[in-house]
Formats: structure tokens, C-alpha cells, sequence
């Protein structure tokens, strides 16, 4: 059954009309100003390579540990959604988003059915709900979309209008994606943010062949507690010269 997509105008404003009021006029006052984002979950390889994303699964769905996680709480395997033991296998895709689409009735009253809605509604200009009945119709329409130039990476950056977003890194990335940007020519502004958990964690994987690569980088002995500090310190300048503004950490 297919069922009208009607995004509300008010859906993420306060429900008292004094502070909704407000919100409305606060809202149109801004919302045609440029996005500052300081901390995009996006891949600067998108921007780098600019190519089209490859098909709505491996965009919105297998990357997006919170949709992942409510499809789990629903009785789906990570084996289901093409992840986990059958990651090695060649799964269709249409057949994953068929998976999602019959089960996205449990995402209700959640804050990723109110992400989703907004970007099949207005990215994608979808008008009718995501269900079973409607899935194949889904993938058909959005892929045909992703190939399209307009959905492009950089495409998309300059849609959204966004002035500025920070990616974040590991200490141990050599930000050649982010240096591929700046040389490109292109006036999109991409920056990367310092990530210093895989060499401070030490319950994060791989933490002690982290130490042992943050030293080869630096040329510092980071099993020593002041050759440990250069060695950050010598990554955070790094990071700085390719337009590092802040860190982020957990």
C-alpha cells in the first residue's frame, strides 16, 4: 500500500506555540545561511574522487551504525544487510533494500525514521512511504538518482550549501584525500579534525600497532612517555598545516 510522505513543517520545534513561534521566526531568519559543519560524517575521498555513489545500501543503509543497530533489535541478522560473515559474499542490493524497506515500520518515532524521511522527501523528492510495497519502487528512483551528475559529491556539497566541513582522522592518516581536494582546484572547503583515539585507547583495536606506526611516522619513541607527547605533538602540527581547527575524541 503506498502512503503519502508528508514531511510537517513544525516536526523538530518545541510543542508550546510561545517557543514554537519563536523557533518558526528564529528558523527563517537562517535557514538560507551557509552550513559550517565541524563534524560531517563523510568520507573526504567522496569529494577527492569525485564519482558517483555506488547504490543506496552501501550510502545510507550498511554505513549507519544506528540504523544497523535498530534492524538488529528487530530480529535481522548483519548477515541479512550484507555485513558480518557474508561481508565476502556478493549480496543484490535491491534485495538488502527490499530487507529494510519491509521492516522500516519499526524505525517509528525514531530519530533516524525523522533523518531518513527528510532525505528521501527532500533530497530525493520521494512522496510516499517506505514499506514493502514501495521498496523496489525506492531503489529504482534513488539509484537512478545517484548516477545522475546532480548527485555527485561535490554536486551535493554545493546544494546543501555548505561553506565548510570538517571530516575527522586518525593520527595515522596522511590526509592525501584532503590534500587531493585542496590541490583540485575546486572551491569546496574540506578540512580534517584530529581523532587521536586509536593511539590514546588503549582498549582500541589495534592500539599497540598504532604506537609502533605513530613512531615510525614521527620518528619518535612512543613507548617513552615524552617521546610519546612529541609524537602526538608533531602529528597535531601536521594535522594543523592541512587545516585542522579542532579534535575529536570518543
Amino acid at each position: 500500500m503506498k502512503i503519502p510522505l508528508s514531511l510537517h513543517a513544525d516536526r523538530l520545534f518545541p510543542a508550546d506555540k510561545t517557543t514554537r513561534d519563536i523557533a518558526r521566526r528564529l528558523y527563517q531568519e537562517i535557514r538560507h545561511l551557509p552550513i559550517i559543519s565541524p563534524h560531517g560524517h563523510t568520507d573526504p575521498r567522496w569529494f577527492a574522487d569525485n564519482l558517483a555513489f555506488e547504490n543506496p545500501v552501501s550510502l545510507l543503509l550498511q554505513p549507519d551504525h544506528y540504523v544497523l543497530r535498530m534492524l538488529y533489535s528487530l530480529g535481522l541478522s548483519m548477515e541479512q544487510l550484507g555485513l558480518g560473515q557474508a561481508a565476502d559474499r556478493e549480496l543484490d542490493p535491491e534485495v538488502i533494500w527490499q530487507t529494510f524497506g519491509d521492516h522500516y515500520h519499526g524505525f517509528r518515532g525514531t530519530p533516524s525514521r525523522m533523518w531518513l524521511d527528510h532525505v528521501f522527501a527532500e533530497v530525493f523528492g520521494i512522496d510516499v512511504v517506505l514499506n514493502s510495497d514501495t521498496a523496489a519502487d525506492y531503489y529504482q528512483h534513488m539509484q537512478g538518482k545517484l548516477q545522475s551528475a546532480a548527485f555527485l559529491p561535490r554536486s551535493l556539497f554545493e546544494r546543501f550549501n555548505i561553506e565548510v566541513l570538517a571530516t575527522t582522522e586518525s593520527p595515522l592518516d596522511d590526509l592525501r584525500h584532503h590534500q587531493r581536494i585542496a590541490d583540485s582546484g575546486w572551491a569546496g572547503k574540506v578540512i580534517t579534525a584530529f581523532r587521536p583515539d586509536p593511539v590514546l585507547d588503549p582498549e582500541y583495536e589495534g592500539f599497540h600497532g598504532n604506537l609502533e606506526t605513530l613512531a615510525a611516522l614521527t620518528g619518535e619513541d612512543t613507548q617513552s612517555f615524552s617521546g610519546y607527547l612529541a609524537a602526538l605533538r608533531q602529528r597535531r602540527d601536521y594535522f594543523k598545516r592541512h587545516g585542522a581547527t579542532s579534535t575529536d575524541h570518543g
